[in-house]
């Protein structure tokens, strides 16, 4: 059996890398004495799949991880207090908002995921013409971004992994749907792009959505049932 876990990654748990977050999941499976499946060999490791990485510094409310349970074992995920006890044995932060069956069959999350939506916002953003820059940067042909690769620095044309720009209700925040096909596109990267001259470092960059396309047409990872709430794109740490 296999479980998929929809979670949020708000705050100062944000400046959390990618691979010390894997860690974090290991040692709260352990704490609640969840029944994880373990790799085979002299260095058994828990069967943990995660997603896409979120960029060091991002927060998101979009956040994935598939959960092989021991052979024979059994959970009561669907239940509300299996969650709560989950996302109290995880720091602050980090709070799981749905817990989901899925098939072993299926494909990774990494693979699986075809596009990721973000809200991005911070100083130099506010004032600009939003919705000017992104009606023109779709109208493009191209968009021309310097990057690094291999510490070699390059000039690609990160167009065609714009699926789509905008605004978000507030007027505020600069909303994108970045494909994961090939190389992705960073939020900053994109940032970079539509308002030259901003300072990255001052960019309150958030993961919305994960996204699934196929032959049944574009879906998320796993949705939010009706009754939970997101929190607000505009937390603070």
């Amino acid at each position: 059996m296999r479980l998929r876990v929809r979670y949020s990654k708000l705050g100062k748990v944000r400046f959390v890398s990618h691979r010390d977050g894997a860690r974090l999941w290991e040692r709260a499976l352990r704490r609640i004495s969840f029944p994880v499946a373990y790799t085979e060999g002299f260095t058994p490791r828990p069967k943990l799949s995660f997603g896409l990485a979120l960029p060091t510094g991002a927060e998101s409310v979009a956040e994935f991880i598939d959960i092989d349970l021991a052979p024979g074992a059994s959970v009561e995920f669907d239940d509300a207090g299996f969650i709560a006890d989950l996302s109290n044995a995880l720091p602050t932060g980090i709070d799981v908002q749905v817990v989901a069956e899925t098939d072993p069959a299926r494909g990774s999350l990494q693979t699986e995921v075809t596009s990721t939506s973000w809200a991005i916002s911070g100083a130099g953003i506010e004032s600009g013409p939003i919705e000017t820059i992104a009606h023109d940067l779709l109208a493009a042909d191209e968009l021309m971004v310097e990057r690094v690769r291999k510490r070699k620095p390059s000039v690609d044309d990160v167009r065609p992994l714009i699926r789509d720009l905008g605004v978000d209700p507030s007027g505020t925040k600069f909303v994108a749907e970045l494909s994961t096909i090939g190389r992705a596109l960073r939020p900053s990267e994109l940032a970079s792009a539509a308002f030259p001259g901003i300072d990255v470092i001052d960019l309150r960059v958030m993961r919305t959505h994960q996204w699934i396309t196929d032959e049944d047409g574009q879906r998320e990872v796993l949705s939010l049932p009706a009754v939970v709430t997101a929190p607000d794109q505009g937390q603070s740490a």
